[in-house]
């Protein structure tokens, strides 16, 4: 058998869970004794004393048809008689649970019962069919039910929340360093740091000395991973620099095809460092994401690109971003637009979690089967792009990937649907 339906029900955050689990056995627990102490001890309590009563009713009822007085046999046993009993009407309170029992026992044990007015809440007037006339009997309701029977339900509904507040109050404390350690997680994601000390259980310690080790090891992978490609990247330059030497020294029409060899090797350097760099650059500052990309659309239209930027996203505000890699992300996706297409068309759009910078073009874009791949470093899709649109190391995509994930977001390649060819969001978290 599938539960599955309940999971639309359950809450979704870990303190809802937890404080689930902690309820729920309460609450079920309470209602069981509840029930069970309703049944087994009002009811038979109930029970047992009507029976009881009902015998001393049979008494008096045997005194009045033997010939005596019933007044001087009911007076020692403190209940009343008056005619009248045609006229008396059944009833009793919506919430009194002993008064149903106490009625039902009547109608079983008492012969000629009529009704039982119970609406009192200190008299019981019962009517019994007696000759020449039905009689009404009155007594003290407290001779026939427990007194003060909503009291256990109120001892139990008040220690119950008393409790339930202790546990609450315990609770948070105990999922406290949970969620410390999700923020910090969250932040690291977007390539912040966030200061961390383990505390609480045992577990949870451990979890935090894992998690600190584990940003320790990705922290230090990164650093050298930027190192060794900066190293080599400013190595190459020193022999680039001779090689343009020793070519301006030979006949121009001559050095023409190796100037360019060497500017290529140079642009690759070039994105070699750019690729190294990755988050490493600047601290994350608040920022409107909007004048950011205007910025960087007005500066490609002086160079002479084909770019457009459209001002129809929704959302407004300013976004926590290392400014620098965020511009060389979407200047990436710029010139790849314009290098595969005959124009671009960039929308910035804000939400309450997430700034999306599409960039749109009209080439021949990317099979939905070669996406994923296209986001690799070094990786370059020529058959699927155009072959004559310029060179490149296949690391555009792959920085401006990486930015997004230093940023807690991803970048997505899609079909554009408004210009035919390749649609990439570049999705940051907030």
């Amino acid at each position: 058998m599938s539960f599955g339906w309940l999971k639309h029900y359950m809450p979704r955050g870990i303190y809802g869970r937890a404080a689930l689990i902690l309820l729920l056995p309460v609450v079920v627990l309470q209602l069981v004794v509840t029930v069970l102490f309703a049944q087994r001890h009002f009811e038979g309590v109930t029970q047992q004393m009507t029976d009881t009563m009902l015998r001393e009713i049979s008494l008096v009822r045997a005194v009045q048809r033997a010939g005596g007085d019933p007044a001087a046999a009911l007076a020692p046993l403190g209940i009343g008689v008056t005619t009248g009993g045609a006229a008396l009407e059944s009833g009793r309170l919506w919430y009194d649970y002993s008064g149903r029992v106490l009625m039902q026992r009547l109608a079983d044990r008492l012969p000629g019962y009529l009704a039982a007015d119970l609406r009192d809440t200190d008299v019981v007037r019962i009517a019994v069919d007696e000759m020449p006339e039905p009689l009404v009997l009155s007594f003290d309701r407290r001779r026939i039910t427990a007194a003060n029977p909503h009291q256990l339900f109120v001892y139990m509904t008040v220690f119950g929340f008393l409790m339930t507040v202790i546990a609450i109050i315990f609770l948070r404390n105990q999922l406290r360093p949970i969620r410390r350690l999700a923020r910090a997680a969250e932040a690291f994601g977007k390539g912040r740091q966030m200061s961390l000390t383990p505390t609480g259980a045992v577990e949870l310690r451990a979890a935090g000395h894992a998690f600190l080790d584990m940003r320790a090891r990705i922290e230090r992978h990164i650093e050298q991973r930027t190192l060794m490609l900066s190293g080599v990247s400013h190595d190459m330059r020193t022999p680039l620099t001779r090689l343009r030497l020793g070519l301006a020294m030979i006949d121009e029409e001559d050095a023409a095809p190796l100037l360019r060899d060497v500017d290529d090797m140079q642009d690759m350097l070039d994105e070699f460092l750019n690729f190294a760099k990755g988050m490493a650059e600047g601290e994350p500052e608040r920022v409107d994401p909007r004048e950011i990309v205007t910025e960087i659309v007005d500066n490609a239209r002086r160079e002479g690109k084909p770019v457009t930027l459209v001002q129809t996203g929704e959302g407004s505000g300013t976004v926590a971003l290392r400014e620098v890699a965020v511009r060389r992300a979407v200047e990436n996706l710029i010139n790849n637009a314009v290098r595969y297409g005959t124009r671009a068309v960039v929308t910035v759009s804000l939400t309450d979690k997430t700034l999306r910078i599409r960039v749109e073009d009209d080439g021949p874009g990317i099979p939905a089967e070669q996406r994923d791949r296209a986001l690799r470093p070094f990786t370059r899709l020529d058959a699927a792009r155009n072959q004559n649109a310029g060179g490149g190391v296949g690391l555009g995509l792959a920085i401006a990937a990486d930015v997004a994930r230093g940023h807690g977001g991803t970048l997505r390649l899609g079909a554009s649907e408004d210009l035919g060819g390749l649609c990439a969001d570049l999705v940051l978290g907030r």
